[in-house]
């Protein structure tokens, strides 16, 4: 199979960008080559990030700042053009060519029932403004199918995961620590993937209270701190944790109302760097109690977490097994998930199931996604008969 050009777009649970990789992609028996050509990030402007922000169910204290039909067309307009400014970046990446978008979108909410089952999930940024810049057809709307076919919708790493550690001796977690931290679990009793928590949310809500910027640079106000251990028993004591997987959550749960009803449990005032080092020590507790949970043998770590030292050193003192940051497997920790979208985009194109029942609790695997048209006719290539066992990334 000839060599397909594809660009990766998403916006995590941060809110604070359109993430952007170009990749080449094809298939070679029953393996999925990957060569990287390269990934930045495109910044949402102050106002746009404000306002999704806003939106989310813990900014939500009274009726008028309930988000009603005119804000979400707005968002998904506004998110849309971003997402296609990211798209012609992509392009530049790749060299000024490129046949295929793939795009995540911005998950505004994720609707889990007190159960854990996931009825629905909503990505916004209108699929027609990338088209419209790009003249590339778009794969969209990634999550949607797997929730209808009775899957959590996320997370949707576990077929790049699945694939890409394939080879690796024992059980291999691979992690990411975004907003909300996840594993796939490789090689172990089933396959497995399942979020484990907050990441860098409630570390984030913290950190905004404090400075007004939403990120714990290098870890360094919970390098200040001690744990305070009321807060972090209160923390753990959550039923999520010890919900069966696969199992999701978001933003809509982990928010700043919850960290608020946290707080207001305790009998005594708690300092801005102790706040901070019990949220990093609850990320890293929870994470480490899960990939003891699926046994272990190595853990791959990626997502914008492991820039955090603090957070790092904490996790490495929690797991008794080794931890390596993706990058030292060539894979950048950065730009990770949006290669995986890339991906998620060209099985799709080639008519390739992306979920995996075993990960997101899908009763079958199914094609994802909605593709909308470029500025030619649709055309797609004839479907792949063989579904791949591995990814083998072609680095330069």
């Amino acid at each position: 199979m000839t060599w397909c050009r594809v660009l990766g777009l998403l916006s995590g649970t941060s809110m604070d960008g359109v993430d952007v990789a170009a990749a080449e992609l094809r298939l070679d028996g029953d393996t999925v080559e990957l060569r990287p050509l390269g990934a930045s990030v495109l910044r949402y402007p102050g106002v746009l990030h404000e306002k999704l922000l806003a939106v989310l169910p813990s900014a939500r204290n009274g009726a008028a700042e309930q988000c009603g039909a005119e804000d979400l067309c707005q968002l998904d307009t506004y998110v849309g053009q971003q997402f296609a400014a990211a798209a012609r970046l992509g392009v530049e990446l790749a060299g000024g060519r490129a046949d295929l978008v793939a795009s995540l979108g911005q998950t505004l909410y994720h609707w889990v029932q007190g159960s854990g089952r996931v009825r629905g999930t909503l990505q916004i940024g209108q699929p027609a403004w990338i088209a419209e810049a790009t003249g590339l057809p778009v794969v969209s709307d990634l999550r949607a199918r797997d929730v209808a076919s009775g899957g959590q919708g996320a997370p949707l790493a576990g077929v790049f995961d699945a694939l890409w550690l394939a080879d690796e001796p024992g059980t291999t977690v691979a992690l990411n620590i975004g907003g909300i931290a996840n594993i796939t679990v490789v090689g172990g009793r089933c396959p497995l993937a399942y979020d484990t928590g907050p990441g860098n949310a409630l570390i984030d809500l913290a950190a905004r209270r404090v400075t007004g910027v939403p990120q714990d640079t290098d870890g360094r106000i919970a390098a200040t701190g001690t744990v305070h251990p009321q807060l972090l028993e209160e923390l753990r004591a959550d039923a999520y944790y010890r919900r069966p997987a696969p199992k999701s959550t978001g933003k809509e749960y982990f928010n700043a109302d919850y960290l608020t009803r946290a707080l207001d449990k305790l009998h005594d005032e708690v300092s801005a760097g102790d706040l901070l080092a019990t949220l990093t020590e609850l990320t890293a507790r929870t994470i480490a109690d899960a990939c003891r949970t699926e046994q272990a043998a190595k853990v791959v770590a990626s997502g914008g977490g492991v820039r955090n030292p603090v957070l790092l050193a904490a996790l490495r003192r929690r797991l008794d097994v080794p931890l390596v940051v993706s990058d030292e497997l060539g894979m950048p920790a950065d730009s990770k998930e949006a290669f995986l979208t890339a991906l998620l985009g060209f099985l799709t194109w080639h008519g390739i199931t992306g979920n995996t029942p075993g990960t997101t609790g899908a009763t079958v695997p199914r094609v994802l996604g909605s593709i909308t048209p470029g500025s030619g006719a649709l055309r797609l290539p004839e479907p792949a008969t063989e579904q791949p066992k591995r990814l083998r990334l072609q680095l330069a």
